[in-house]
């Protein structure tokens, strides 16, 4: 089972760090499905970062930084998986 937890709004492709806009708690140590673009992939989340500085978890309505495994676009879902 998934739960949708946000959406990409920005990728740095140079340092594959993906932009995050929460729709839910999200936490180091949880593991998440990103999917669009004939793209998804599974990944734990290792990393957040808020304001250039680590976090161990963000609340709802927060855009965090997210190290990325794979390349993502602009608009692609986060779910975290149950």
């Amino acid at each position: 089972m998934a739960t949708k937890v946000g959406k990409i709004t920005h990728y740095y492709d140079h340092i594959g760090v993906a932009i995050v806009k929460l729709s839910k708690t999200l936490k180091v140590g949880d593991k998440i499905k990103i999917s669009g673009h004939n793209n998804e992939f599974i990944q734990n989340v290792n990393s957040l970062q808020f304001d250039h500085k680590s976090i161990k978890s963000a609340k709802t309505g927060s855009s965090v930084g997210l190290k990325v495994d794979n390349p993502v676009k602009d608009n692609d879902i986060v779910f975290k998986m149950d």
